[in-house]
């Protein structure tokens, strides 16, 4: 062979190691920048999905439900990041829509409201960089989209809290002798066992041990069924910081991220609610210039102390002396931290308990005053049978039952 030849041939080895490293820088970007596009789409996935289980929570068909679906569906959906866990997911009203049917036509006014049962939450994050395939040719960046619907169903179990509903004397289903609106204390006292009419501590994996009590009213226990024996426990203190972290109450080392607040934990007392009933949802009642219904103070994202932090500005509301080290209280207002990490933290689901202390039934109520101190009683708010349709109560649980409490499921 030539030397000429053999010139030409070490010439073209340049232009073929060139084409070699696009073709490996290409398919290095590519798998770099859609994996990155993989996480951005699994994390705004979680976004939308947070959001539509929030927002389906809230439809039971009243008047407003759609503007509370729309709020909460927005805080549940913003706590989540993307980007890496970096940013917010920046869901706008505008991505939260409601239909009358999973293939409906969705819309953020829908109307009728009562026939609104299912909320979608749609949204689409863009400017993804696309740092390699650039390089080649490609896109600078990219965007994912992410949908989910959900609606409420029956569940075959569920999550409640561990305080028991006992039935009035010679009463039964649905409402066992309780109107909506009406007050139902809690007899918090341990040495004290409730009676028909009142409420009482129940354990509900059956045991007597006061730190189950905790842990259930924390993280919950999701495998409560009709018919199940529940136990009454020991003293109840234990249970104070969980109990208050839903008011967005806490003490100097409380973290809202672990006890989350519900939107709201302005309180009612017979001080600023005199007349000791429809707090949830009434329109007189409140006395002092704050009192407005918890639902008008929810959308509001009103603290204990209304529209401030000041512990003593809520004891003067209420008429209460949070004691026990009680100082600190979540931020209010659309920006603060009710609206940025607020869940349905209030209205719970309690079993109806016979007096063989079984699970009758389940009872939706509304958690109306922080624990101010050891052994003192609290008050609930009767708002129905946790199965109706329009119960404004929503758990967690194994979807699937015919009659049980309503919980959030999605069904895409």
């Amino acid at each position: 062979m030539s030397k000429y030849s053999k010139k030409k041939e070490e010439g073209a080895i340049l232009p073929i190691v060139g084409l070699i490293l696009a073709v490996l820088l290409g398919m290095a970007g590519l798998v770099i920048d859609l994996g990155g596009l993989f996480v951005a789409k699994t994390e705004l996935q979680s976004a939308v999905d947070s959001c539509a289980l929030a927002a389906a929570q809230e439809l039971d068909g009243a008047a407003d439900a759609l503007t509370r679906a729309a709020s909460a569906g927005l805080t549940s959906g913003n706590a989540n990041k993307v980007g890496y866990q970096k940013i917010a997911a920046s869901l706008v009203d505008s991505d939260v829509t409601f239909s009358d049917s999973l293939n409906g036509t969705y819309s953020s006014s829908f109307t009728p409201v009562a026939n609104a049962r299912y909320a979608k939450c749609d949204h689409v994050t863009s400017g993804i960089a696309a740092h390699l395939i650039q390089m080649v040719g490609g896109s600078s960046s990219n965007a994912v989209a992410a949908i989910g619907v959900a609606t409420r169903v029956h569940a075959q179990s569920t999550c409640p809290i561990p305080v028991g509903l006992r039935p009035k004397s010679g009463t039964s289903a649905p409402d066992y002798g309780f109107a909506f609106g009406d007050w139902v204390t809690v007899l918090y006292d341990g040495t004290k066992t409730a009676s028909p009419g009142e409420m009482g501590w129940y354990n509900l994996d059956g045991s007597t041990n006061a730190n189950e009590t905790k842990s259930e009213m924390s993280v919950g226990y999701c495998n409560s069924k009709v018919n199940d024996t529940l136990r009454t426990p020991g003293a109840k203190v234990a249970v104070d910081d969980q109990w208050n972290g839903r008011f967005g109450i806490y003490k100097n080392n409380g973290d809202m991220t672990l006890l989350r607040p519900d939107f709201t934990g302005y309180a009612y007392t017979s001080t600023n609610w005199p007349n000791g009933k429809q707090a949830y949802s009434g329109s007189s009642g409140g006395t002092d210039p704050t009192a407005t219904n918890f639902k008008t103070k929810r959308l509001a994202y009103a603290s204990y102390a209304n529209t401030s932090t000041d512990i003593n500005v809520g004891d003067t509301i209420t008429g209460l002396n949070m004691k026990g080290g009680y100082k600190t209280l979540a931020v209010p207002g659309t920006n603060g931290d009710y609206a940025k990490l607020g869940m349905s933290r209030r209205l719970v689901i309690v079993p109806i308990v016979s007096d063989a202390s079984k699970v009758l039934d389940y009872a939706c109520m509304l958690m109306l005053q922080p624990i101010s101190g050891p052994t003192l009683t609290v008050q609930f708010e009767y708002l129905g049978n946790a199965a109706s349709i329009s119960s404004p109560c929503t758990t967690n649980g194994l979807a699937g039952g015919n009659f049980g409490p309503m919980i959030p499921a999605l069904v895409q």
